[in-house]
């Protein structure tokens, strides 16, 4: 099925660049914990945009490797790594092994899910991490916790109407708690999460933003809302008057024995 939040929308570059400001030093810390270094052999899977590939190539320096792949890589044109277009469901598994597996934000939206995982955690060397990072909107589905007047309820409004376009093309809303015992049950070692999310960054009003901007047909063809609310509503975050947050980011890491 179509991805609801496709690369190739112009919208889909101000998103990229929302998600790194919020997500990226949570994730480089992260990687910094698990000990990323020079020589080191990494999958990024579902790569995006250049950011968190081009870290890992500074980091694994001129002895190491690092793969990009996606099923659409126009973003990551220029990057320094080794760039191929790849659907983790679909195709082959690149040539391995890998000391390091990771994903962000890329599971949760796959209907097969489960065989990406395995995939990843095949592509491991012993003693090789997996480093999953997914979210879970259905722990935390508000976009306003303290819906305190009509703005914020007409965006926790919008908010779920977008998580039920979501669910409707096969996203597990719930993903991102699972992923522990996913990978305990997997035969991962030393496995451990985390959960993190932002509440009032000025870059959760753009991603917002531009997601309304990408999904805003769909939502009024599907009743979620008006066109008219809908820019009731980007007016409000343009005024920075909301405090708009994320589902919690849940990463979750483990070694393959």
């Amino acid at each position: 099925m179509e991805y609801l939040l496709s690369n190739r929308q112009v919208e889909a570059g101000t998103r990229f660049e929302a998600l790194a400001e919020l997500f990226d030093p949570w994730t480089f810390r992260h990687l910094d914990d698990l000990g990323v270094t020079s020589g080191w052999r990494v999958w990024e899977v579902g790569a995006g945009a250049p950011p968190v590939p081009s870290w890992l190539a500074e980091r694994v320096g001129d002895t190491g490797h690092v793969l990009a792949t996606d099923i659409d890589v126009s973003w990551l044109a220029g990057t320094p790594v080794d760039v191929r277009e790849h659907d983790i469901v679909r195709d082959e598994p690149p040539a391995g092994p890998f000391d390091l597996v990771h994903a962000r934000l890329v599971l949760v939206h796959l209907a097969d899910r489960d065989r990406a995982l395995r995939t990843m955690i095949d592509s491991l060397r012993p003693g090789g991490v997996l480093f999953v990072e997914d979210a879970d909107p259905a722990l935390q589905p508000l976009a306003c916790p303290e819906e305190h007047g009509p703005e914020e309820r007409l965006a926790n409004t919008v908010r779920q109407g977008f998580r039920k376009l979501l669910a409707e093309r096969g996203a597990d809303l719930a993903y991102g708690r699972k992923l522990p015992r996913l990978l305990r049950e997997a035969g991962l070692a030393d496995v451990r999460a985390e959960a993190f999310f932002p509440i009032g960054s000025p870059a959760c009003g753009v991603l917002e933003t531009a997601t309304i901007l990408q999904v805003r047909d769909r939502l009024i063809a599907g009743g979620h809302a008006t066109a008219e609310e809908i820019e009731r509503l980007l007016t409000a975050i343009a005024s920075g008057r909301l405090d708009l947050t994320m589902g919690p980011l849940i990463s979750a890491w483990g070694r393959k024995s």
